[in-house]
């Protein structure tokens, strides 16, 4: 998509969300809640996310509606143009929603008991890739563009080090995370960049062997996952101190009701929108984020 043509659609965006109205929302009484596509596909996806939307609706004293979408990109673009209320969802994701439509965080989700991730570039043992300058000429896949670790921070990470990874890498492929990783220890691909959590989950799920996968690249420490609501929500006080106790509550409930969440998260933080400048800086110094 040409800078014109990405300004154009943001622009309709950001005009979309100015049209829920606080009339609309009032006569609106169930929360649609969009989830980002963690696991394989849709249906293993919305199973694994139920009991937490569950859990909310019955904090809340509302119906939460789950549903998963497919794109980290997609997601953005849904909770921007307010098709979505509440999202969970990637760190650029986000930060690509609040600066669009003013969508807020109101949360980070803890995992490991931290509320910080990594962005990993992987390979397969036999590619003989060791660093991110063995790459020349090489098959590499990122994530879709609406993905932190999986595009945005591996690609500032090209270009600080002089590296235009259009002309510097060989083939070069955008599909999801889990593809990646399965493609890479196949040895389809030579690289590509992941997150640490994706990998460790897919591992322990035996979806890949550990042995298969090789890390040569790891992130700082990035924000970990956000749950944004819409800006009109953002501007209902009342209503945001009662969903960050309702996520709140989920950290002790794990104690008795584990598959709230997947396998080593541990509940959520409230955080706003300052957390996740690191990702914004990004945006901006890659110019994948326009200056206002």
């Amino acid at each position: 998509m040409s800078t014109l043509h990405r300004r154009a659609a943001l622009a309709l965006l950001a005009a979309a969300s100015l049209c829920i109205t606080p009339a609309a929302w009032a006569q609106d009484k169930v929360l649609r809640f969009g989830v980002g596509l963690y696991q394989p596909d849709k249906e293993k996806n919305d199973a694994t996310y139920r009991p937490l939307a569950q859990h909310l609706a019955k904090q809340l004293g509302r119906e939460v509606k789950l549903y998963t979408v497919d794109s980290w990109e997609g997601l953005a673009k849904s909770l921007a143009a307010g098709e979505t209320d509440i999202a969970l969802m990637g760190p650029w994701g986000y930060v690509l929603a609040n600066h669009v439509a003013g969508a807020q965080a109101v949360a980070t989700i803890l995992y490991d008991q931290k509320p910080e991730y990594h962005a990993i570039m992987v390979t397969h043992p036999g590619s003989g890739i060791r660093s991110v300058a063995d790459l020349k000429g090489k098959t590499f896949a990122f994530g879709d563009k609406g993905s932190t670790s999986g595009y945005l921070i591996p690609y500032h990470h090209f270009q600080k080090q002089g590296l235009e990874p259009e002309t510097f890498l060989g083939k070069v492929i955008h599909t999801k995370h889990q593809a990646i990783e399965l493609q890479v220890t196949r040895r389809e691909l030579d690289a590509g960049a992941d997150y640490n959590r994706n990998r460790d989950a897919m591992i322990a799920e035996g979806l890949i062997k550990a042995s298969d996968s090789v890390v040569f690249w790891t992130s700082d420490p990035l924000p970990n996952d956000a749950v944004a609501v819409r800006a009109e929500l953002a501007r209902d006080a009342a209503f945001v101190a009662q969903l960050r106790a309702a996520l709140a509550s989920v950290g002790p409930a794990l104690k008795t009701k584990p598959d709230l969440l997947p396998p080593r998260y541990n509940g959520f933080v409230p955080k706003d929108n300052a957390f996740y400048k690191p990702i914004r800086d990004a945006g901006l110094a890659t110019g994948k984020l326009n200056t206002k």
